[in-house]
């Protein structure tokens, strides 16, 4: 395993993915690692689904495209061919920050395996539309969830994208 610190330190958002399928136990690694996220009480609100089915990930990344207003054609997931959608109950009153560290967990765990990742918005607005609702019943999902993100999940095309420099005044101290 890498260092943690260099882990966060390199990671970075990937935009571009080879269509290759992301092996079941790397799969299954990285997931685990999002249910070892922190929640608030432990309440552990979030849920993940993990789509590897290429018509669902398509009419997903349709919904998302549509919300997003991007030309037809356009793909959100920028090629990825897995995607980890987290969502949390929104009876949990910690519900966004604990699908939030679930996400951060999520695509630390990637790329610790070699996978690329990027946090893809509009979760929120799929799954508050009939459709989004429709999947989450065909899931057996019952109950409030809110969409928090998709990680998007795939090998690297091209060049892993370069770090940027951290501002300044990101950190103040009180001593």
């Amino acid at each position: 395993m890498k260092d943690l610190l260099e882990l966060m330190k390199t990671r970075r958002s990937v935009r571009k993915y080879k269509p290759d399928m992301i092996p079941q136990d790397v799969l299954n690694r990285i997931i685990i690692a999002g249910t070892y996220s922190a929640t608030g009480r432990n309440l552990q609100s979030p849920i993940i689904i993990a789509v590897t089915n290429k018509e669902m990930r398509d009419k997903i990344s349709e919904m998302n495209r549509k919300i997003g207003g991007w030309a037809e054609g356009f793909d959100p997931f920028y090629g990825a061919p897995v995607i980890l959608i987290v969502l949390a109950d929104k009876s949990c009153p910690t519900y966004i920050y604990d699908g939030s560290l679930v996400m951060g967990n999520l695509m630390l765990a990637a790329h610790n395996e070699g996978v690329g990742s990027c946090w893809i918005h509009r979760a929120k607005e799929e799954f508050e539309s009939e459709e989004g609702k429709e999947i989450l019943r065909s899931l057996g999902i019952e109950g409030e969830y809110e969409g928090i993100g998709h990680c998007a999940l795939g090998y690297t095309e091209g060049e892993y994208p370069e770090g940027h420099e951290r501002k300044d005044n990101w950190v103040y101290y009180i001593k």
